[in-house]
């Protein structure tokens, strides 16, 4: 199985969380491939000075391409709130999962619609950077609920 993640952000050298992200990536291994891929063109830039719409619409242009014959799943907060079980079904008998995480602005309509599904990881805000760090979390989690692997009670 292969896992990427889409997200709406600037590459950056974090020293706190990209030690915890590359342990889910590690831990990971024996049951999926994980990659994330940061996406932040100058279109994206310049639409952030621009409204909301123009934003969203960046985004979409940027994942657009993303979008593939995996299953491809959006995080968005308004979606419908999964549970550690719910998400782990997300992954069942799949060989390419593609997971998008919009920008500051969020996803327009169009893009949700091109997903096979969307959901919401809570009602709560988090920083792109802290929402990397659980979203791993929650695959190793969700995978390990899979294979019937203890570190899931």
């Amino acid at each position: 199985m292969k896992i990427n993640i889409y997200i709406i952000d600037k590459k950056s050298k974090d020293q706190l969380y990209a030690p915890l992200i590359e342990h889910y990536k590690k831990i990971a291994k024996p049951f999926a491939k994980v990659e994330i891929f940061e996406i932040f063109t100058k279109e994206i830039s310049k639409a952030h000075e621009i409204s909301t719409d123009a934003s969203q619409k960046s985004y979409t242009l940027a994942l657009n391409k993303h979008l593939s014959s995996g299953f491809n799943i959006a995080l968005n907060p308004n979606s419908k709130e999964v549970n550690s079980y719910e998400f782990s079904n997300l992954f069942k008998d799949r060989g390419v999962v593609n997971l998008f995480i919009g920008g500051a602005f969020g996803f327009e309509r169009d893009f949700l619609t091109k997903c096979n599904t969307s959901i919401s990881l809570g009602k709560i805000t988090m920083s792109h950077k802290l929402t990397k760090v659980v979203l791993m979390e929650q695959i190793f989690r969700g995978l390990t609920i899979l294979n019937n692997h203890p570190y899931h009670k």
